[in-house]
Order: structure tokens, then sequence, then C-alpha cells
């Protein structure tokens, strides 16, 4: 088992990680709480719900399950749960768990930090796209017209992570987390890069897998302690992000994983770095590996206007001018303001290329 130490303005947590380890719950908690709610999604807990409840059975344990997926980080779904938390007699002394992947994570850490202005919670991730937004304490709910525009930065009181629990993921899921993983690497780590695109996603051992997960988790927590919120080196994690948040709002979310549409929004950052800087990136390597993988990456019949329209809400997004991640080389990035119609252009191009794209 690992722990990574991660430093936040308000508090220094620990990120565990390990075979098995939620068995031993109890010990990875910082304090003795007058309560433990619950929060997990109707598929985690069909697996995980009641054994964690047997770890914590001489606390006062509650627990409330949401529906899988994007569409549960509502505003419907947050009010609900606080009704939840005030109906089971949760105080500020009691603590939340977020058990489950990145939406579970993102709106019980919400919940968590906006409950009687704030209470302790621990993120228990259970998909491999949770390691990356189980880190820093970026916690939110979508808006209608843009993904996590309702949020905060609250960071948790631990992780504790049981690769264990991954799995029973599918290969959705699979792909889903590892397009994360691979934008931590562009950002940071060219042989972490390699590697990945050397990794088969059917045939991965849990070892593999833990190494992979720690040094994502590693670069993810370096980052974070150095600009906690967000204002110079952690949008670099917005590697992708700024069209694969659009291409969500627009298709509808959930109607592909969120790491499948930011392994578009990888491609599109790669190709528009070419373009600006006049530079080689492995573009071509990644696809291949995507493709080999079988990320769905082929889109059809966008509106390139609407995509634009979409990426002006994005969070980096300064007097309606859009500013993206972009990379100078593999661990080289930088963030670029693109105008409107320079944007057009990449777009028409690159929709082009996924239009054509045949695994």
């Amino acid at each position: 088992m690992k722990a990574t130490k991660v430093k936040s303005a308000s508090n220094t947590y620990h990120v565990y990680v390990g075979e098995n380890i939620r068995y031993d719950l109890i010990s990875y908690l910082p304090k003795d709480y007058s309560s433990i709610f619950i929060i997990t999604d109707d598929i985690v807990a069909k697996y995980y719900l009641e054994e964690i409840k047997k770890c914590l059975s001489h606390k006062h344990v509650y627990s409330s399950i949401i529906p899988y997926g994007e569409k549960s980080k509502s505003i419907n779904t947050f009010y609900q749960l606080h009704t939840d938390a005030i109906e089971f007699g949760l105080d500020r002394q009691s603590l939340i768990i977020a058990l489950g992947g990145g939406v579970v994570g993102d709106i019980a850490g919400f919940v968590a930090a906006t409950y009687m202005r704030g209470v302790d919670y621990i993120q228990m991730p259970t998909t491999i796209l949770a390691h990356d937004s189980s880190v820093g304490g970026k916690v939110a709910i979508n808006h209608e017209q843009g993904k996590n525009l309702i949020g905060n930065f609250y960071p948790p009181a631990a992780v504790v992570y049981d690769v264990q629990t991954l799995q029973t993921l599918n290969e959705k899921e699979v792909r889903s987390g590892y397009a994360e993983l691979i934008k931590e690497a562009l950002i940071q780590d060219d042989a972490f890069f390699q590697a990945l695109l050397a990794s088969d996603l059917s045939s991965l051992t849990n070892d593999v897998l833990t190494n992979q997960l720690n040094r994502g988790i590693e670069i993810k927590a370096s980052i974070v302690e150095e600009d906690e919120r967000e204002s110079g080196v952690r949008k670099y994690l917005n590697l992708g992000h700024t069209l694969s948040h659009a291409l969500e709002s627009i298709l509808g979310y959930g109607v592909r994983t969120h790491g499948e549409m930011v392994a578009i929004g990888l491609l599109f950052a790669i190709r528009v770095s070419e373009k600006v800087f006049s530079v080689k990136l492995p573009y071509n390597q990644l696809l291949k590996w995507l493709n080999l993988n079988e990320y769905p990456i082929q889109l059809t019949n966008i509106n390139k206007q609407h995509v634009l329209n979409r990426m002006k809400l994005d969070k980096k997004t300064v007097n309606t001018t859009i500013q993206m991640v972009l990379l100078k080389d593999i661990a080289q990035p930088v963030v670029v303001e693109i105008g409107d119609e320079d944007l057009l252009t990449y777009l028409d191009s690159f929709l082009k290329e996924l239009e054509n794209n045949v695994n």
C-alpha cells in the first residue's frame, strides 16, 4: 500500500492506494466522527455499499444511492442529498464518504463543501477515471449550459483507493480512466506517456494498473500543491477538456463517458498545438493507440459553430476569448488565447478528420 501526501491551504491529506484496503477503512479516518453518510450510485452500491457499512458497524452510518451517470451531477440530486443529510441528523462533526467514480466524488464533495458550510469528506474511488478527480479538491455539479460550472475547491480529509474495486469495471470505464492518465503524462512525463502507449487495456495486471495510477496521482498531486485554486499551472490539467466539455454538453451528459470525450479533446489539443507552434507531436501515435483500444472517437454531424459557442463557456475563457491548454512538446504545456476565426478553422479540419476515422 502506498500513501501520497497532498498539501492544500486548508489541510494536508493522504492518498492511500492498495489492494483490499477498503476492509481497513476505519484506520484511515483522520478522526472520530459523530456520524457517517455514504453517498454512492446504484451500480457501485450493489458491489460495495454493504461491506463498507460493515467496516463502520460501530458508527452511526447512513447512506444514499443516486442513479449512475453524469446526469446525477444536477441541482436536483444535490438538493436531495442535502435533504437526506438533514433528515439523517448530520452535524458539523459528521463525515461524508464518496463511494464511487468521478460523478459521485464530485457531487458528494460539493455536498460536503456546502452542508452546514462544510463538513469532512473522504473520497473512495472505484473507477480509474476517479484517480484524477478524487485528488485536488475540485467539487462541482453541472449546469445544463456547461459542465462543472457550479462548484468549489474543497479538499478531502483522505482518499482511500482500493484498486481491487477496479476489477468490476467494464471496458468503457477502463478506457475512460486511461484518457486522464494519458493527459497527465502529456503535461509532465514523456516516459510515462510512452509506457501508457505500450499498454493493452484489455490485459492490464493489478501491478501495472497500480503503478500507473500511482504515477498519475503523483503528477496530479504535484500540480495541485503548487496551484490549488487554478490560477496558474493547475490549468494545465485541463488539457483536452475545453473541447471535451463542449462535446459532452452538446451530445448530452452520459451519452459517452467523460474520458472518451477527453480522448477526442486530447487529439484536438495536439492538432491545434502542431498548427500554432509549427511542431510535430505524437498525434498519429496517440490516434493509433486509441483505435487499438476501441475508443469511440468518430464524430458525425457536429456543428462547429455550436461547438465554439459551448467552448466559450469553459471556465478558462476570458472576455469571451477561448484559452486552450496546448503543448509546445510533451511535458511543455502552455495556455494560449485562440481567436474565434482560427478556432473555427481548426474545428472544421479536425471534425472532418474524425468523420473519416475508421478503426
